[in-house]
């Protein structure tokens, strides 16, 4: 928990302050008096002035937000000698500039983060395929698990060298949500011939780009032996007699070949709302047993009740180090910025049309436990997931809300346009509508935090 808090507030600094030292830098260099940079808002808690800089420097008690205070004539009377430092008085392509500024340095520093970890290198699961679900698209396609993909291909595109599980799974969930199909080129076994896999991710309808994305195409893991490890104190595991290293090899008539697949067959074990009690082989010191094991019932949301045996289903998948060069690396990073503002931009879209789940947006309860998992797992996961949320907060700051950046730089554009600013009535009716949609979006991300960490 307390790892949790720390990096949620230490990803918070981090990005409010690249986002607002992009608009103060620029502000600076387009001579604008900066009264004020602030992390955080309301009362003070930290406070200092560079020697001959007329910027007071803040840290604050309200740590979700901060802001650039420049000198202007709109919010205050503004001395005569200095009506040239203020930022109302700037030309038109200062005032965008500095605007523009803070998202533009969010996504650079996405860049530069994806590019440190492309650089030092992460540990990632090898591709190898567990056994789809049943009746999934992997499936359907002829999948049976325990292939290697070596290479995947969207749309039309040429077929590309697949570096790692979590490389394949970026592709996939970007192919269906752009609805594209996906092929595969995998390999049976080591040293079996080559052969190619069309995936109908096209089929998928809009509605289906939710959490349970991967789960429909049928890819969801690497392959994992079906061995147990931690059985949970208490659980159905431990009341049925299972142990940690227990060799799954069989549950009811179903034959088990991968962690995934045990997996699925746990939750499959419900019949009409009631738990399903079901005969287990298992291998166990070179001998093999059999053991009634009848899972306990866990309710996800709203959907239907499924299984869970209160243990960790499969060993660690084979992993592999992917790291790339100086310059392929940075170019990786700039590519991956890229493809994450576009496919955040594509599913907001297709939110406000109706073609997509709303249960896409997240909220400050996800980021914060994504936070804590992603600084478990290493420096390398925590910095990518800085880049991924520094993505998202420079997309979102340029969507042409009145209250957002983009809001501005849609005033800017109109003033290029028609020669005249936007009045001050039409100004002040635009900020109370995008007040208003940023309150139902910020209570939307809540519900659905609220619903996917709890309910």
């Amino acid at each position: 928990m307390l790892l949790t808090v720390v990096a949620f507030f230490v990803a918070l600094a981090i990005l409010i302050a690249v986002h607002e030292y992009g608009h103060y830098r620029v502000a600076v260099a387009c001579g604008v008096k900066v009264l004020r940079f602030s992390i955080g808002f309301g009362m003070p808690l930290l406070r200092w002035r560079r020697q001959g800089s007329p910027t007071e420097f803040v840290i604050a008690a309200f740590p979700l937000g901060g802001y650039v205070r420049m000198l202007d004539e709109r919010e205050a009377p503004v001395d005569e000698n200095e009506r040239h430092l203020a930022f109302n008085n700037q030309p038109l392509r200062s005032r965008a500039a500095i605007v523009a500024a803070g998202p533009l340095a969010n996504l650079l520093l996405a860049v530069l983060l994806y590019a440190v970890v492309n650089w030092s290198g992460v540990e990632e699961p090898k591709a190898y395929l567990a056994s789809p679900a049943a009746g999934s698209i992997a499936q359907q396609a002829g999948l049976r698990g325990g292939e290697l993909v070596l290479g995947v291909g969207v749309g039309a595109q040429d077929i590309e060298p697949v570096r790692s599980f979590e490389d394949l799974r970026w592709t996939l969930a970007r192919a269906a949500l752009e609805g594209d199909n996906v092929r595969l080129a995998v390999q049976a076994r080591p040293g079996a011939v080559q052969r190619e896999v069309v995936l109908e991710t096209s089929r998928l309808e809009a509605g289906d780009a939710d959490a349970q994305l991967l789960r429909k195409i049928g890819i969801q893991g690497p392959w994992r032996r079906p061995v147990l490890g931690e059985v949970m104190a208490g659980g159905a595991a431990e009341s049925a007699g299972l142990r940690a290293g227990d060799l799954v090899l069989k549950v009811g008539a179903v034959d088990v070949t991968d962690g995934a697949q045990l997996h699925e067959l746990i939750r499959a074990s419900v019949r009409d709302g009631k738990a399903l009690t079901q005969a287990w082989r298992i291998e166990r010191g070179g001998q093999v047993l059999t053991l009634d094991v009848t899972p306990a019932l866990y309710r996800e949301s709203s959907e239907a009740p499924i299984g869970r045996i209160g243990a960790y289903v499969g060993v660690a998948p084979e992993m592999v180090t992917v790291r790339y060069g100086l310059l392929e690396g940075l170019w990786s990073g700039v590519v991956r910025t890229w493809e994450v503002s576009s496919l955040t931009l594509r599913t907001m879209g297709r939110m406000v049309i109706g073609e997509a789940s709303l249960k896409n947006l997240s909220g400050p309860l996800t980021i914060a436990d994504y936070a804590g998992k992603s600084a478990a797992m290493g420096l390398a996961y925590y910095l990518g997931f800085l880049a991924l949320i520094s993505v998202s907060l420079g997309v979102l700051n340029l969507l042409p809300l009145p209250v957002l950046d983009g809001g501005h730089l849609l005033y800017y554009l109109w003033e290029a346009v028609a020669g005249r600013a936007v009045s001050d009535a039409w100004m002040e009716r635009l900020q109370r509508a995008g007040v208003a949609v940023l309150i139902l979006m910020m209570s939307i991300a809540l519900f659905n935090d609220v619903t996917r960490l709890f309910g």
